[in-house]
């Protein structure tokens, strides 16, 4: 949860028309819960419906041969009580795609975390 917590943007995985979809957004995480925000379309529809989604941060070092990734999975539910609202609108969370004033929030209910770190030393390719 620290990890995934010290990144500013991750990747929420949904299904549209039966088909993967990955997309970037700006992120909080508040009581151990995902946060974002979002305007309609494809990320809302998913909220709305109670999806169950992924989503994924990572980082890595310089040489690509060493970092570290997390998964959450868990129901995405679109957030409509006022004090969460003001509470994310407050915390300084940006949408992504639309110039950071979206009205919507989605919270990833995180139902499963898991992560791993990786480093090799196997000489890079020439």
């Amino acid at each position: 949860m620290e990890l995934l917590s010290g990144v500013p943007v991750g990747r929420i995985a949904i299904t549209v028309k039966a088909l993967p979809v990955i997309l970037p957004v700006n992120f909080a995480v508040i009581g151990g819960n995902i946060f974002f925000r979002t305007d309609r379309g494809t990320k809302l529809a998913a909220a709305t419906s109670r999806a169950v989604v992924a989503f994924e941060v990572d980082s890595h070092g310089a040489d690509g041969r060493s970092g570290w990734s997390v998964m959450a999975q868990g129901m995405a539910r679109e957030v409509i009580d006022q004090p969460t609202l003001e509470k994310i609108r407050n915390s300084g969370i940006k949408a992504w795609a639309v110039g950071g004033q979206a009205e919507h929030v989605v919270c990833i209910e995180v139902r499963q975390l898991s992560g791993r770190r990786f480093s090799t030393s196997c000489p890079p390719r020439s």
